[in-house]
Parts: C-alpha cells; sequence; structure tokens
C-alpha cells in the first residue's frame, strides 16, 4: 500500500493546482518509470498545463484521468481522513496490463470508506486533445512580488467590466493596463527594473492570470511574456512543477 500521507499530499497538490483555480477540472496523469507528468486545459482554451512532479509517483503508473476533481477535493477535505487515513491507488488490469483505476479512502477504524474512480486512457485522451506548445522566445521574464499580486487584484476589482488587460514595457517597468481612452480604467506598475521589451500590445484573461499568480502566497512562481503572444507561469509548489501557458487574446 501507498503510503496514506504523501498520497494525500500529491492529490492535494494536484486538486490546489487544477480545481482550486477554478477552471481546469479534469486532468491526465501520465506516469512512466522516470516521470509522472500531468496535462490539463480549460473548457474554453484560456489556459493549458503541463506540470511533472518532481519524484516518480511508481503508483500513478500508466495513463489515465482525473475527472470531478471537486469530488476529489471534497474527500480529501472530509474531517473522517484527516489523520491516520489509509489513501491507496486501486489497480485493475486493461488489455493484460495493470493500471491505475481508482483512489480509496479508509479512516483509521475502517468504518468510514469512499473510492474516486478514474477515467480510462482512450476516454482522456479523447476528452482531453494533448496541446504540444511549440515554445517561443520570452522576451520578459520576472518573479512577480505578493504585493505586485495584491496590487494587480486590486485593479481587477476596481475594473471588473474589463475580462482583459494589456501589458507592454515602458522605461524598465512592466505595466498592467485596464480599458482604454473611451472607459472607466487603470494601469499600473507590475515590476520594475525589468529587462527586454513587450511592444506587441497583447491582451490576457484577467480572472485566470490573476488566480494562477495568488499561487505565489505559498510557491515559487515566475512569469514569462513573449511578443509573440504567449504567456507563461511556472509555479514550483515543492512537489511538482506546473507550467501555465496562456495564449495572447485578439487584439
Amino acid at each position: 500500500m501507498y503510503n496514506g500521507v504523501i498520497m494525500k499530499d500529491i492529490l492535494q497538490d494536484i486538486v490546489k493546482h487544477t480545481h482550486g483555480l477554478g477552471f481546469l477540472d479534469l486532468v491526465k496523469i501520465t506516469g512512466a518509470d522516470d516521470s509522472t507528468t500531468i496535462d490539463s486545459m480549460a473548457e474554453d482554451r484560456s489556459v493549458i498545463l503541463q506540470g511533472t512532479f518532481k519524484n516518480v509517483q511508481s503508483e500513478m503508473n500508466g495513463q489515465f484521468g482525473m475527472p470531478q476533481l471537486g469530488k476529489l477535493d471534497i474527500h480529501l477535505k472530509c474531517p473522517e481522513y484527516k489523520d491516520k487515513a489509509k489513501i491507496s491507488v486501486l489497480k485493475g488490469t486493461r488489455n493484460g496490463a495493470e493500471v491505475p483505476t481508482g483512489i480509496h479512502f479508509e479512516n483509521e477504524k475502517g468504518d468510514f470508506k469512499n473510492d474516486y474512480r478514474f477515467m480510462n486512457a482512450e476516454i482522456i485522451n479523447e476528452k482531453l486533445k494533448t496541446v504540444k506548445f511549440k515554445g517561443v522566445k520570452w522576451d520578459v521574464e520576472i518573479e512577480p512580488s505578493v504585493a505586485s499580486v495584491q496590487r494587480f487584484n486590486f485593479q481587477s476589482v476596481a475594473n471588473t467590466e474589463h475580462n482583459s488587460f494589456v501589458v507592454r514595457t515602458e522605461d524598465g517597468n512592466l505595466i498592467f493596463t485596464f480599458g482604454d481612452a473611451a472607459s472607466h480604467g487603470g494601469e499600473f506598475v507590475f515590476a520594475s527594473d525589468v529587462k527586454g521589451n513587450l511592444n506587441k500590445g497583447w491582451s490576457w484573461p484577467v480572472a485566470q492570470v490573476l488566480q494562477i499568480l495568488k499561487l505565489s502566497d505559498s510557491a515559487k512562481v515566475t512569469l514569462h511574456f513573449s511578443n509573440e503572444g504567449a504567456m507563461q507561469v511556472t509555479v514550483d509548489s515543492g512537489l511538482g512543477k506546473y507550467q501555465y501557458i496562456i495564449p495572447a487574446q485578439a487584439q
């Protein structure tokens, strides 16, 4: 049986960096002898997630989907499973090979149980088409401060009528702008002493970017921008590295 504490930590990490953001509720896990990766994509294709766990999760060898992550979150937060719970990966045989089929939860006494079921490889690959990110040249790279994220949040609250914001550099400052001359709006310096230039006027979705950046409260976050129309937020949780790729919105 897999160590329940470690498995719970891994599952909580997955949920926090997907379902917890509010727009990723289905993930694909691909486990091999040398890596365990996670893929997801928002239904509106506004965010693509590609992640890798720092340590190979041998119990997750194979490929499967984790649907309805909100249900998994409920099990993980259940008081019955808070201490000394048995949390193990269920296995089954498919096409002659042993594959993970779900997660079994059982409290210390053994009188309270739940099973969370995985989605088989054929279905998850149909529902979640893997998008290959070919890579771009990153023109600006920064590590956002907690204070900068708070300033971003204040501006988003003040400009709720705007679903997107524009990013540019000016005199070494990275500037986020909401609205235009014909509307209520605002702008602020998100970071200073920035190397590189952004001059294409690309815009990005406020809600999704802000939710990801709020992870900086408890993780190392790096923000990348490209004039080619891509943004990447890399989040290092300690257990895994999550790369959120966000295509620019049409100008």
